[in-house]
């Protein structure tokens, strides 16, 4: 009978473990992001945004942030990116899962 007690209260005690969601990347906010403009330096960059979380080793004028968010609750992942590209250590084009101010949207339909 205590085997039996001690198995319901060992079953009973992990179905209430917490499960902790999990952020992971580059947490941008849309109002960083709005200050992103073509001509700005590396540095301003990263004073606007932070270093990017991956670093292209191939190339040093692409940098790509990343964002992963898992709820444990309802388990849906949400993922986000954000690409740049530089020329001569300006920016020059933005794309991504964010909504990027007009000016990145006027150069990729003039083109």
């Amino acid at each position: 009978m205590i085997k039996k007690l001690s198995l319901i209260l060992v079953f009973l005690l992990t179905a209430c473990i917490y499960r902790l969601d999990i952020q992971q990347g580059n947490i941008l906010a849309q109002r960083d992001i709005d200050k992103l403009r073509p001509g700005l330096t590396k540095n301003q960059v990263v004073y606007v945004l932070g270093s990017p979380v991956i670093d292209d080793s191939f190339s040093d004028d692409k940098w790509v942030y990343l964002y992963t968010f898992t709820n444990k609750k309802t388990e849906i992942n949400t993922r986000k990116k954000l690409e740049l590209w530089f020329e001569e250590d300006k920016l020059v084009t933005a794309k991504g899962d964010y909504k990027l101010p007009e000016v990145f949207n006027e150069k990729s339909t003039k083109e």
